[in-house]
């Protein structure tokens, strides 16, 4: 997992051409214009997902992992709390969907992982082992846009 404002994404292209697309991809674009939806980069190999929604209470967010994707998640308006915790501390809930390529785990939202606050202009990305809770509120459920960057491995 790692965690960082957008100003800093140069420091992350040597992670790979896909990863470098998709941190270039958001600095280079005016994601608080983007229409929400899904825009191509490369294909289905490096996509980008704009989402516009309201936090939710960290209750009833629950922990999901991806085995084909990396997640690059950047807040381009408001302020989030995201988790993180190692897929192997947790307990599948619902088994591995290779369509949506999805895995969500159980446990509970304290306890099981870190908690930050991630505010306009960071971004964290999540590897396939890096089980994320995204879209939790920071106080009171506020309206955020966060662009989600989508990177086959």
């Amino acid at each position: 997992m790692i965690l960082d404002q957008l100003k800093h994404a140069g420091f992350y292209l040597g992670l790979g051409r896909r990863i470098a697309a998709g941190l270039r991809f958001l600095a280079e674009n005016d994601c608080r214009a983007l229409a929400p939806g899904r825009h191509a980069i490369e294909g289905d190999n490096v996509y980008a997902l704009v989402q516009e929604y309201r936090t939710k209470p960290r209750a009833a967010g629950i922990w999901e992992a991806h085995r084909r994707y990396v997640d690059i998640q950047y807040v381009a308006g408001g302020a989030e709390i995201m988790g993180y915790a190692p897929v192997s501390n947790l307990t599948v809930q619902q088994p591995y969907n290779i369509e949506k390529d999805c895995e969500l785990f159980g446990g509970p939202a304290s306890g099981s992982g870190e908690f930050f606050r991630v505010p306009t202009g960071v971004f964290a990305i999540f590897a396939p082992p890096d089980a994320h809770m995204p879209g939790l509120a920071d106080g009171a459920p506020a309206a955020v846009r966060k662009v989600v960057v989508k990177v086959q491995i």
